[in-house]
Order: structure tokens, then sequence, then C-alpha cells
């Protein structure tokens, strides 16, 4: 590994070791994956964990771009001949890209501009004399210069505008100066553009008809609500700055304290001139994008952060449940699964309008048979269309069952989109889409991992502007999410399917599926050696993966815990010592004496104080699931609407989505409340993440509703006239 590159690395990472990024880079250079690194190798880390090793997998290909980048600009100014050291030590020695195109700028092939004709007709040494401020009239100077490609003094004066305004425009130390000052100074300015009157009356973006916001104090939703107004034609943007600041900067800058004259007074209006038609177009088209670049970061740190929540939501384990996917004209879809999420039976029924009465009468009927024969549970009802008309069918119903079932309420989103897949036509293809889509929606109560892992992340909706977002850095940044939440929890071997799986450390689509075809060929796997028989399954990718692969009941209990086989002699060690059986794991006896074990009597030259410590907590929780933890599905059994809402009012909810400005609450009404970062705590707190979780069930109070607006504002802050 090149010392280099982990020295610039550890540079941008302060909170790090040198030594951690130098041990994690190697590891990654060996084929190493992240969960791997993270869960069976903290001693040479120093206990990394996925995020920071994705910091560092992350700067390391930033820093590589940079010297890619830095070797082409060196190249190619190489190739014209005009390379110095000087410029040469300044390039390598830059830190960031922009900086390195700035340095490229006076020496980038551009299309053929007013100032290289002025240098093709030999005025270059025009605009050099000026430079030095000579006292006189430039006009007479500039008679010297005229020729067949120069008509008069005039032409040539205009010429030699055109090369300094240029020049100007180039210097790198005036666009850092002004990128910093209107950065730091400069305010967007929007406002309701000619003609722009939005059609929606939601009004989607009138809080910037007339908005102005300094640069640096934008937050992300803010850039990325007046980016889409400003695409949809809505809103007219621009990038204010003190224009006369700016001047007398380029003025101290280029003149000083040089003695007012002709050619100083020439050189002010070039400068002038170069800020209002080169630089700061230039520099206002730089920070839009850097906001933009940075508003998007931030949005896909949201998004991944919530889609982290939501797939390691609580299980429903051991229930039998029915997905209800509602619908209006063609009717609600039922699928009935077993505990284990296999598929029972289908159904179709009508209760909504504009069914026949007939239909909508027998509705309820065949609704309850359903339930009463499978012994159905629970209900997870999906939260798209008549999602709230269906809920106040299925509480009316569940009031005449004599035993309790509750219903969930399910977010649909991507459901549809993985139900018309080539995934879900292999897995049932005798069914219609609708149908395929209630399985998805029930199964996504019983193992939200297992279920979501199916469907592209982008399509789960828990996210802001998702759509605006660079779908590259997007689909990076969800992927990771999804395969560090596999992994902490760990599939089981014998039930999983192949796109689960294929998330797993070390295992692609290819080895996933080899996995389920050997399993469907010669039945469950007993133990974790089998996995050594898989075709295209290598001694590397067992490494990687063999740790977060689990086989229940199978002969040996250790391979239902996350111990990595490498340690099962250290394992057995420590269950020697404790006098425990491998077959008595998990009962409260041996946890009581492995528990009282002294880890450091087992640490090794490659197991340390971590490895060990881990390897103890696995042998007292064997089969343990980290979702276990979480907080549970929020059940309902009766429904209420927005008109039923009153100011002061308290409710459960379930946080479905969070975002820069607050979070959006499931209250059990057809839309979600937004309870504001203000109205979460009394503390100040930037970032409503730190106070709250996509599926935390959380209290709330109605603080305003708006009936015409379908909008619902929601406190977290106990209303002073609320009783203790």
């Amino acid at each position: 590994m090149d010392q280099q590159i982990v020295q610039l690395v550890s540079q941008q990472l302060p909170k790090l070791r040198q030594k951690q990024v130098s041990a994690a880079l190697q590891l990654m250079d060996e084929g190493n994956t992240i969960p791997f690194i993270a869960r069976y190798r903290k001693e040479m880390t120093g206990t990394l964990d996925e995020v920071q090793l994705q910091e560092i997998r992350d700067q390391y290909h930033h820093v590589t771009s940079l010297r890619e980048r830095q070797e082409t600009v060196v190249n190619k100014i190489k190739e014209q001949g005009k390379l110095t050291p000087a410029l040469e030590k300044q390039i390598r020695a830059a830190t960031d890209l922009q900086t390195v195109e700035d340095l490229y700028l006076p020496y980038k092939q551009k299309r053929q501009t007013k100032a290289q004709k002025a240098k093709a007709a030999g005025l270059a040494p025009l605009a050099n004399w000026l430079l030095t401020y000579p006292d006189g009239d430039l006009t007479t100077k500039a008679a010297e210069f005229v020729n067949d490609d120069v008509e008069s003094p005039e032409t040539a004066l205009a010429g030699a505008h055109e090369i300094l305004a240029e020049a100007i425009s180039e210097m790198v130390t005036v666009r850092a100066w002004l990128r910093n000052f209107t950065h730091n100074h400069g305010q967007l300015v929007t406002s309701l553009k000619k003609d722009g009157e939005e059609k929606d009356e939601l009004k989607t973006y009138k809080q910037y008809y007339d908005f102005t916001g300094a640069v640096k104090d934008l937050n992300s939703y803010q850039v990325l609500a007046i980016n889409r107004g400003e695409k949809e034609d809505v809103l007219s943007v621009k990038l204010a700055v003190d224009e006369e600041a700016v001047l007398n900067y380029l003025k101290f800058r280029l003149i000083r304290t040089k003695k007012e004259n002709q050619a100083t007074n020439f050189i002010e209006e070039a400068a002038a001139d170069a800020y209002k038609r080169f630089l700061g177009p230039a520099i206002e088209r730089e920070l839009r994008r850097q906001l933009t670049d940075d508003a998007d970061q931030q949005a896909i740190k949201v998004f991944g952060e919530n889609l982290y929540h939501l797939l390691m939501q609580a299980p429903i384990k051991g229930k039998v449940v029915l997905g209800f996917d509602p619908a209006y004209r063609t009717g609600c879809k039922l699928a009935v699964l077993d505990e284990n999420g296999k598929f029972l039976t289908k159904a179709v029924i009508y209760p909504h309008n504009p069914a026949p009465e007939k239909q909508r009468a027998a509705a309820e009927g065949e609704f309850i048979d359903l339930l009463e024969k499978y012994h159905v549970e629970m209900i997870a009802i999906g939260n798209g269309t008549a999602s709230r008309e269906s809920e106040q069918f299925v509480a009316a119903a569940l009031k005449k069952i004599d035993r309790p079932v509750y219903y969930v309420i399910v977010n649909e989103a991507g459901a549809s989109v993985y139900s018309a897949s080539q995934e879900a036509r292999d897995e049932f293809p005798d069914l219609h889409v609708e149908q395929r889509s209630a399985i998805s929606i029930g199964r996504r109560l019983q193992d939200p991992l297992a279920e979501l892992v199916k469907i592209d992340p982008q399509s789960i909706g828990v996210g802001q502007y998702q759509h605006d977002l660079p779908k590259k850095e997007l689909s990076g940044e969800l992927d990771a999410i999804v395969e560090r939440a596999v992994n902490r929890v760990g599939v089981n071997l014998n039930t999983a399917s192949y796109q689960l799986l294929s998330q797993i450390s070390g295992l692609n689509k290819t080895i996933a599926k080899n996995i389920v075809k050997y399993r469907d060929d010669n039945g469950c796997y007993t133990n974790r050696q089998q996995l050594k028989d898989v075709p295209r399954l290598g001694p590397k990718a067992f490494q990687q993966s063999v740790g977060f692969l689990r086989i229940v009941n199978g002969e040996n209990p250790l391979d239902n815990t996350d111990v990595h086989p490498e340690s099962y002699p250290i394992a057995a060690a420590m269950m020697e010592k404790a006098d425990v059986a491998v077959a008595d794991l998990g009962t409260p006896a041996a946890t009581k004496r492995i528990r009282q074990l002294n880890p450091a009597e087992f640490t090794t030259a490659k197991a340390g104080k971590a490895t060990v410590n881990d390897i103890v907590a696995s042998l007292q929780k064997p089969g343990r699931d980290l979702r276990d933890s979480m907080p549970a599905p929020l059940l309902r059994h009766d429904v209420m609407t927005i008109e039923d809402l009153k100011p002061g009012m308290q409710l459960q909810g379930t946080v479905r989505n969070v975002v820069d400005f607050g979070a959006f609450v499931d209250i059990g009404v057809k839309h979600d409340g937004l309870v504001h970062i203000s109205k979460m705590t009394k503390k100040f707190t930037r970032d409503p993440r730190s106070v709250v979780s996509v599926g935390d069930i959380v209290d709330v109070w109605i603080d305003s509703v708006d009936l015409k607006r379908q909008r619902i504002q929601l406190t977290m802050l106990k209303p002073a006239t609320v009783d203790e």
C-alpha cells in the first residue's frame, strides 16, 4: 500500500490514527469486505466499525481520483511545453480537485475566444505593456500594433482589454478569494418566475416566492427544493454578492498603490468586465453546483440512515399474517402467510365503492371467514390507494371476532416494483402482480429485512428529493446500507432467499443462487462446512461469508452463532473452562457460567480482547437477532379520521420518515403528521436523527390541523395544558 496515499487519506480523517487507516486499506486491498473486517478483524483496525471503514474507502477513492487528475493535468501542460517546476509543484501539492482545475484553467484547450484572437493578432505585448502601468496616452502606444488584423488603435486596445479580462478571470488567487467571499457573504435570492404560478393548489414552493438566504447558512432541503422549483420553471434563482466589495478587492489586488492614470483605469475596467462576464457567472455556477453536491450528500445520508432503521425494524415472529393490498375498483387483494412467510392462499374482496352493493355486502363475511379458517393473528395493510378506507373496513370487521387480531399499516413503497419483477414471477408464476404485492406487504411485517432486500432501495421512499439525487452515489450508499444491515443481523442459511444471501459479505448473485440450488438439491444444510461444496464458492468467499450465515438446529450449535469457524477452537476452550456442553448453549445455566469467564485468559496473537469479548457474547445468545431490541410495530385495532383530531390530543405514532427539518409520523389517519425539528425536544438540536429514527414509536400531541390542505402539525413536547 502506497504510504503517501495512506497519509493523505489519514489527513482527511483526523479522528482516526494513521495505523488504523493503513491496516484497513491493506485488508481491503487483500480482498476483505467491510462487514468481515468490522466483525472479524477488530484487532488489526483498532475496532473500526462499518461506517468508519466505508469513510476510509471513500476517501481512498477520492485521493486516488485526485492523483489521477493531477497526473493528467501535469502531462497535458507538459505536452504544450509550458510546464515549469514551480507549476508542477503547485499542482501536485493541491489537496482538492478545484485547485487543480484552477491551476489548469489558463492552459486548458478552449473554444476560440476574443482574447485568443487578440493574441493571434499580436496584441499580447500591448497587454503586457499595460500591466507595467505606464504613464502617457494609451492610444499612441496602441497605434504601434495596427496591422492587417488590427484596423485601428481602438481595436488594439479592445483586444488588449479582452486579453487582460481573460487573464484576470483565470488567476488562481483571484478565483479562490472570490469563491470564498461569495460563499461567506453571498445570498441566494429566489422569486416567483413570471408566468410561473403553480397549478398545484398546495403551492409547494410558496415559501420561496420571495426568499433570501445566506449561502453559508442554507439547509440541504432548501437547496433541493429551490433547485426543483427552478427546474419546474416556477422559481427564478440568482446568487447575489456585494459587487462593490468585489471590485475594490480586484482594484487592490491588481493596482494596489499605483497612481491613477490611463493604464490603471484601463486595467480597472478590464477587471470589472472580467468579473461581470467571466468570474461572477463562473463562481456562481461553481457555488450552485457545490451547494447542490453538498445537499445531495446530506440527502443521501438521510436516506441511508432512514433505510437502515427501516431494515432493522423488529420482525413479527411466529404469527400467521394476512397481507392486505388495498384498492377501489379492482378489489382488495389478500394473501395469507404462515408463521415462516410461506404463501397459503389468496382472495379478492370488494369492500369499497365503486364495487356493486352486493359485492360490498359480502366482503366482510368473506374477510372474517378467511381470518378464522387460517387463524390469522396479524393483518398488514399497505399504505397506498384506499389504505384508510381499508383500515376502517378491517377495524370494523375485527370487532366482530372474539379473539385478539391486530392490524399494522405497512409502508408498501416499492412493493409493486418488486411484484412486477422477474424474481417475483419466478417465485409466484401463477399469481397476478397485485396478489404478489399482497404477499410482499405481509412479509414486510413478518421480516422487513428479508423482504425489503428484494426491492431497489431507491423505491422504498424513506428519503427526501430522492428522484433528484445522483443515481450512482445514491445507489452506492444504499447498497452499502443494505449490506451493513444484512450482515449485522445474519441470515438463516436454510430459509434465506438468494436476494438476501447475495447481500452477505463475500457473496454475489451467482453464488447466492448456487447456495439455494444446493439446498434445493441436497436438502437443508446441517453444518457450515457444506458451503465448501457449493459451486463457485471458493476459500475466500467462504472465509468472508460463513460467519454471517446461520444454521438453526444443525449438527453444531456454534453454526447458529456469529462465531467464525476460525475461532471455534477458542469457543471450545471457553466452553471446556466453563464446563458447558455445546448442546446446552443458550440455557440459563450455561449462559451464567460463560458470563463468569475471564476473556483475558483466551486472547491469542490473532484473537485479541475485542474478538474474545465477541465470542463470549455470542456463546451467551446463540441465534440472537439484533432486531429483537428494536421498537416493535405499533399494533392497532381501531381507526380515526383527520376530522377526529383536535389540538392538544395525545396519540402514539410510528415514525415513517426523518428529514432535515423534522419527522413524519403515522398516527393512524390518512396523512402522516409532521413534527418540526423545533418541536421534538426542549433542547436545541440541528439533527432530527439525534432524536428519532424510522420505526420509532413516539408519543405526540396534535399541534394544529389544516383540513383544507390535509396537513397535520404535531409536537413531541407535552403541552402545558395537558395534566401531568
